[in-house]
């Protein structure tokens, strides 16, 4: 919470795994930082509370209140309370508080008052927390991820490995596109990996074969396209497909990179399908010759329906706290 030029605020945040309360009532600001660092994956209870106006106290986990004096009257702050973090558009200033909460937050009470967390003003990739979760990425079904929005170029040679958890039998992985026909393409289509390349000339496909993939484990893929091949990997058996069109060997794309879907109305040339993936993935990697791109969710350009750092182990029941 501040004032519009952030003359007075209160700050709760964690920093270098360690609870940080930062607070100012126009008077110059003051600090306490927790002894003990909380980064360790358990629910943790935080308290704070003011003093006569002379100080302000925080408890973690019900231990004994740490206190720091404050200079000033009154907090005069606008009447929003952001939670997770601040808003792009928002200037930080003197509120040292760019980066967003990767985390689960519950029972958050406000003078007294519990605040009702799943009727906010306005929230921006928000989504549930689950009971019991394990690494990775969680899509729901309903969105996708968007990076690199300046576009990647793929080239005649590029391999794309992650890792993947669903039970649904069609989904689209990832698709990268241009605003032509050049485009790469990875799908779960009929239970099977379908990986599509497009270097101007026509789409050239291969598959996995065998034993349906959307039956709830983890699976690792490999999709590698050089010059004149396209190769699959899929749980360490591997399938592969020369490139009929020996005069077209590279891929000019340079649109975002899109996972789990895409936008309604943008062209993929190399996906068969739009349904939106839902499961989870891990491990994602762009690899160019010796130069890799891992691709990291929590930094997307745009998410939607997706969890970025976790990912729930029955996938069935998600939990709202």
């Amino acid at each position: 919470v501040s004032d519009s030029k952030q003359m007075d605020f209160v700050v709760l945040k964690l920093t270098a795994g360690r609870l940080m309360m930062s607070v100012d009532l126009g008077k110059g600001p003051a600090s306490i930082t927790s002894n003990v660092a909380i980064n360790d994956g358990e629910w943790h209870t935080v308290s704070s509370y003011s003093m006569n106006r002379r100080s302000v106290s925080v408890s973690l986990d019900g231990s004994s209140p740490d206190s720091v004096s404050i200079k000033g009257n009154q907090l005069d702050v606008d009447n929003r309370l952001y939670l997770g973090g601040l808003p792009h558009t928002h200037t930080t200033r003197r509120i040292n508080a760019s980066s967003s909460f990767p985390g689960c937050v519950r029972s958050v009470s406000l003078n007294g008052a519990m605040l009702d967390l799943s009727k906010p003003a306005s929230k921006h990739d928000v989504t549930s927390c689950f009971t019991n979760d394990q690494t990775g990425s969680y899509f729901n079904g309903s969105g996708y991820a968007a990076l690199m929005p300046n576009g990647y170029k793929v080239g005649s040679d590029v391999s794309v490995s992650l890792e993947f958890r669903t039970s649904q039998s069609e989904g689209v992985f990832l698709g990268i596109s241009s605003a032509k026909v050049d485009a790469i393409g990875l799908e779960m289509i009929n239970g099977q990996v379908v990986f599509n390349v497009n270097n101007g000339a026509g789409r050239v496909s291969v598959r996995s074969v065998g034993h349906m993939l959307c039956d709830g484990r983890w699976h690792h893929l490999l999709a590698s396209k050089t010059k004149h091949t396209l190769s699959l990997t899929v749980d360490r058996r591997s399938y592969t497909t020369t490139n009929p069109y020996p005069q077209s060997t590279s891929a000019e794309t340079n649109n975002p990179v899109y996972l789990g879907g895409f936008p309604v109305g943008v062209k993929q040339n190399c996906l068969s399908i739009s349904s939106r993936f839902r499961g989870c993935l891990m491990n994602l990697q762009l690899v160019k010759s010796h130069l890799s791109d891992t691709l990291d969710l929590s930094s997307a350009h745009f998410l939607l329906g997706v969890t970025p750092n976790s990912c729930p182990v029955a996938m069935r029941r998600p939990a709202v706290l």
